[in-house]
């Protein structure tokens, strides 16, 4: 199959079908439902599911078995998340395909997701024998003072369409070791991978006699996710997508004193040292902006080079640009794939067609390509923009494949660029100069979560905390110590004397 020849809908609704069937058939249907399944390949809809629980229902099934989760030991918790491994190891491929199928993904990026959803069930059955507190030294004698950590509640997740099933896994299986019922509401542009994981977290339960009411699945909208952040009895609420998406929940999530973990808009920049290796940079920065059609949150969207290479390394990647394969996700050497939608098409032709006014000039890229095989499908040549300086157009994240390229003359002026936005999730620099490196991962450098060197923003693997500051959201999901979110702590001071000292020589009586 050549990547510039599209699948007709048919096929590709006969493919779900099949793939489906391997978790169960997931409610999936070739006839009229309530809940699409569309496929971006086509701009087609190949399907339906049937309705999902009510959120009242969710919670209400999640809360029944709080108590007897909260008791169950951690490490018998994680022996849930073994099995799930496994079984994602086992239907890794096809998986992938629905991913593929709902989202675009090509199939190097789906298989890729699901591994991730694999590393992070490997390190939370080991977290699940690592739930460490602390012992801290008393200043009373014949006391013991410690910090521990217990279940904090129900954990609502929400989910967004670029990574549909990875982010749940990133919450859901950390949530769980932790001792939290997990409810899932996933994008509504997702539901069929998203039932399909479901399939499975179920499966896992039954095989080792957890209760199934961890896993509540939710499908909706606004409405939904907006339940969610008013619902007392949901203790924290990880929602994954726009900063508009969390300005909207956080302050109601806030108001009744819950607990919001926000993954929100990313604008990342790169820049590029006079002493950087282009090389790796032309491979470094065309898969971090053009990989996944420019639809990661880390997706590199500002290119910020030394003046005395910038017209080298805008010609390299034009070059490397106009050499990238688009199309067909699912054939075999297939790089981009198509924009999830319209409305994501529409939102990148009007702003390359406002960077024009702001003296900016578009190298190569933005044009639709492959229409005339679906007319409803939205795949675009990814694009650079050269530009004088940073302007207010470039605060704002389009999320599409499109680069803005500005020119700096030292360091400083670089960082300040890096920083000059809303936004603060993923950052890098290309050098191989020590002092700049340094320099940018310091104290005064990059105000990103994420700071990388010699690599793009994009990429990031499950051992580290994911996450960034400012507009992002300041959340921190995935490895380090991204578990306490999903945890109370408890300090405990115990007296295992016969006197009472006060602390600060306080005297009472």
């Amino acid at each position: 199959m050549d990547h510039d020849t599209l699948p007709t809908s048919e096929a590709l609704a006969v493919l779900a079908a099949d793939t489906a069937a391997v978790f169960g058939g997931c409610g999936f249907t070739s006839g009229d439902s309530s809940i699409h399944v569309r496929s971006p390949i086509t701009g087609a809809t190949i399907g339906g599911l049937s309705a999902s629980t009510t959120l009242d229902d969710a919670v209400a099934q999640a809360t029944s078995v709080t108590r007897q989760w909260a008791a169950t030991p951690a490490p018998a918790r994680g022996e849930l998340i073994r099995v799930l491994g496994e079984s994602l190891r086992v239907h890794k491929a096809n998986l992938a395909m629905l991913v593929s199928i709902e989202t675009g993904k090509i199939r190097s990026e789906a298989l890729g997701e699901i591994q991730e959803m694999i590393d992070i069930c490997d390190f939370a059955v080991g977290l699940s024998r690592q739930l460490y507190g602390k012992t801290i030294a008393s200043e009373r004698s014949e006391h013991r003072l410690a910090e521990y950590w217990q279940p904090l509640g129900v954990v609502g997740v929400i989910s967004a369409f670029n990574f549909p099933v990875a982010v749940w896994s990133w919450n859901a299986v950390l949530a769980i070791v932790c001792g939290n019922p997990v409810i899932w509401k996933p994008s509504e542009k997702t539901v069929l991978c998203s039932s399909a994981v479901h399939a499975l977290a179920l499966d896992a339960a039954d095989k080792v006699g957890a209760p199934t009411g961890l896993f509540p699945l939710v499908f909706g909208g606004v409405d939904v996710a907006t339940a969610m952040a008013d619902h007392p009895g949901i203790a924290l609420v990880s929602a994954t997508g726009s900063t508009a998406m969390g300005r909207a929940l956080a302050p109601r999530i806030a108001a009744r004193f819950g607990r919001a973990l926000l993954e929100l808009g990313g604008n990342n920049a790169a820049i590029i040292a006079p002493s950087a290796d282009l090389n790796l940079a032309v491979r470094g920065i065309t898969f971090s902006a053009a990989g996944t059609a420019g639809q990661r949150c880390t997706t590199l969207r500002r290119l910020i080079v030394h003046e005395s290479i910038n017209d080298q390394l805008v010609e390299r990647l034009a070059a490397s640009y106009r050499t990238l394969p688009i199309g067909n996700p699912l054939a075999d050497g297939t790089l981009v794939g198509p924009l999830i939608d319209d409305l994501s098409h529409g939102r990148l032709q009007t702003t390359l067609s406002n960077l024009t006014a702001d003296g900016g000039k578009v190298v190569v890229g933005g044009e639709r390509v492959l229409a005339d095989q679906a007319a409803d499908a939205y795949y675009v040549q990814p694009a650079i923009a050269t530009m004088p300086r940073q302007t207010a157009l470039m605060h704002h994240e389009t999320f599409g494949p499109l680069l803005y390229v500005l020119s700096y003359s030292d360091i400083d002026e670089a960082i300040a660029l890096n920083n000059a936005v809303p936004q603060g999730l993923a950052s890098s620099i290309f050098t191989t100069d020590m002092r700049e490196a340094e320099r940018f991962t310091g104290p005064l450098g990059s105000d990103c979560g994420i700071v990388n060197v010699n690599i793009g923003p994009s990429g990031a693997e499950i051992g580290g905390a994911f996450g960034g500051e400012k507009e992002t959201g300041g959340g921190r999901e995935s490895g380090s110590d991204s578990w306490q979110a999903y945890m109370r702590r408890v300090t405990s001071t115990t007296n295992f004397g016969t006197t009472l000292p006060l602390a600060q020589g306080v005297q009472f009586g």
